[in-house]
């Protein structure tokens, strides 16, 4: 089993690697999917670029949901969405992706950035033995030692 640091490290590993995720204001609905940008500066803030209409603008409690690209990797994270447009993140999250999504450019009329501030997560990782793996091809019983690693955390932080 990893200790919750390691999963937390592996969360922003995973992310870089598959930024998809789903992230709904908590009351208000389905979630939607958005591509993660990641800020190494920073702990416990994922930013997303949407258009202004995006429901997630107006902000508030919020819960977003990560599957790693190889569905090995699991997140649950509760915060708090806000819109932040600082020209200065703008400048340093902006790539090729997000201008195909903007013709504007940064100073597109209908772009927002938006933020969520991470409160707290769940993690989960699969980390199956080969016997483990055996046991889950050929329909035998999975071991509790062979289920992987599971953490909540306060923090994302390494």
């Amino acid at each position: 089993m990893k200790t919750a640091s390691k999963l937390a490290e592996h969360l922003w590993k995973k992310l870089e690697g598959g930024p998809f995720m789903m992230l709904g204001l908590v009351g208000h609905g389905h979630a939607v999917p958005l591509t993660a940008q990641l800020d190494k500066d920073e702990t416990d803030r994922i930013w997303f670029f949407v258009g202004k209409d995006n429901r997630l603008v107006g902000g508030g409690a919020a819960m977003g949901q990560f599957v790693s690209k190889g569905q090995d990797f699991f997140a649950c994270l509760a915060g708090s969405v806000a819109m932040d447009n600082d020209p200065a993140k703008i400048d340093k999250l902006w790539n090729r992706q997000v201008e195909a999504w903007f013709p504007g450019g940064k100073t597109d009329p209908n772009l927002a950035l938006i933020r969520l501030d991470i409160d707290e997560a769940e993690l989960w990782e699969t980390d199956l033995s080969l016997k483990g793996r055996l046991n889950m091809l050929l329909g035998g019983k999975i071991h509790a030692e062979d289920e992987g690693s599971h953490a909540k955390v306060q923090t994302t932080a390494a």
